[in-house]
């Protein structure tokens, strides 16, 4: 790429925040929350959760910075370990994104539910409100309608926009009990008996999928100008501001809800804008972070299928997966099964709840084997030292500081759903049992593309 076409240090540092703020921020909140036994815990879990997103974003960069890849981390994970390890965390890749689907799909029907209170919404009824945006961005994709990039950065402003209004509701008055008779407290089930550290290790989960995103940077280590010089900037200043506002957010939440109700809350920044804004300015608040929503699982039903097209073309999927329509070059097969994962996470696990904790449960493989994998990669391309790539201070300290917190964060989750923790083991050991089956079947390959 010509270095007039490169990545300035402001345009890297606003796809660092573009790449981590998502919609979590308006529902893991109440979940962190939730699991912590004292404000201490709660705020400790989100000043943590963006150190160790710094300490990821660095380590991707220098990934990237090392060994380009496109159509996800296959080529990383095969020239790291084997291709079964390949092939079986870059399928645990795909189901995890096809769950983060699911739940912020979860998130947006939990808010337009908010638009019809006389109705009785069960957990059973959000599930088909995600499903119908589902499938009506699935029947989007197969016509062959792709989001411009102007639709992404109005999604970008509106998301901005709303945690921006969030955090301007800490200096408006606010009517305590505008939203006490629509507010129902649910029962914390024992987080009185847990230690400091084991609350912490909870509350992280919810935590880690909020600061999601940053281990995208592995895709830009070669496009950013200055790569020695910008991407440490770009990082430090785009998680600084994502930390600042996650904060900032948070404490709105605490001040406006209270640390004990916010517990008890799924739709927390409801009740944000009801108590400052009244019920319209809620309402108004829930209609646009309902179609935020929809845009995103728009990007995400893009984005998996072209992945499952990529590993199809490497071998390690079945070529059907890689036909697209002669019309309309849509990978029909790739977006169908896809589609289908979000629909049957969102039916197994219905809750959002449910599965946050099964998509953190795979990313804790998916992060750790592919962190590791700097290891490798400095020892391999010692010849690129010097070369004006980007290569991270303080190592190996940030990635083994990363890798520990998701260790934590896994072996947290296991101790309070061990049922996650097994079915999560069982899907890794399947797809590397796949592979190895699918191999004795694979025709013998006599010509290699050099990369």
């Amino acid at each position: 790429m010509q270095g007039n076409q490169k990545l300035n240090l402001f345009s890297f540092t606003m796809i660092v925040v573009g790449l981590v703020i998502g919609m979590g921020i308006f529902r893991t909140a109440a979940t962190s929350a939730k699991d912590a036994i004292e404000p201490s815990v709660y705020f400790t879990a989100w000043i943590l959760g963006g150190f160790v997103a710094l300490c990821g974003a660095l380590t991707y960069a220098e990934i990237g910075s090392r060994y380009p890849v496109t159509g996800g981390y296959y080529k990383v994970f095969s020239y790291a370990y084997h291709p079964s390890i390949a092939f079986a965390i870059n399928c645990i890749i795909l189901i995890s994104n096809a769950a983060s689907l699911s739940a912020v799909a979860l998130i947006g029907s939990g808010y337009i539910t908010k638009l019809f209170p006389a109705v009785e919404w069960t957990d059973i009824h959000k599930a088909l409100i995600s499903c119908a945006a589902i499938i009506f961005f699935y029947g989007i994709n197969l016509m062959g309608l792709k989001m411009s990039s102007r639709a992404q950065n109005i999604l970008m402003l509106i998301k901005i926009g709303m945690i921006v209004v969030l955090i301007l509701a800490l200096f408006f008055p606010q009517d305590q009990g505008a939203a006490v008779a629509a507010t129902t407290v649910a029962p914390v089930v024992g987080t009185e008996s847990m230690s400091w550290i084991q609350s912490l290790g909870i509350s992280l989960i919810a935590v880690s999928f909020t600061y999601g995103g940053y281990q995208q940077t592995i895709n830009f280590g070669n496009e950013v100008n200055q790569p020695a010089k910008n991407i440490p900037r770009g990082i430090f200043i785009g998680i600084a501001i994502i930390i600042v506002l996650y904060l900032l957010v948070n404490l709105s939440y605490y001040t406006i809800v209270g640390f004990d109700q916010m517990k008890g809350e799924r739709e927390i920044a409801y009740v944000v804008m009801e108590r400052t804004f009244g019920a319209k300015g809620a309402d108004i608040f829930s209609f646009f972070l309902f179609f935020g929503v929809l845009a995103y699982v728009n990007a995400l039903l893009m984005s998996n299928p072209r992945v499952m097209y990529a590993m199809s073309e490497e071998k390690t999927l079945p070529s059907f997966f890689a036909k697209q329509n002669p019309k309309n070059q849509v990978f029909t097969i790739s977006l169908t099964v896809f589609a289908a994962m979000c629909i049957v996470i969102l039916f197994f696990a219905q809750t959002f709840d449910k599965i946050l904790n099964f998509t953190i449960f795979l990313d804790c493989f998916g992060m750790v084997a592919s962190s590791a994998t700097i290891f490798i990669l400095r020892k391999r391309t010692k010849h690129l030292d010097g070369t004006g790539i980007f290569k991270m201070k303080l190592f190996p300290l940030m990635p083994l500081i990363f890798m520990s917190a998701y260790l934590f964060v896994g072996i947290s989750i296991a101790m309070q759903t061990p049922d996650t923790a097994f079915v999560g083991f069982c899907v890794l050991l399947g797809f590397m049992l796949i592979y190895f089956i699918s191999t004795k079947f694979r025709k013998p390959i006599t010509e290699h593309t050099q990369l």
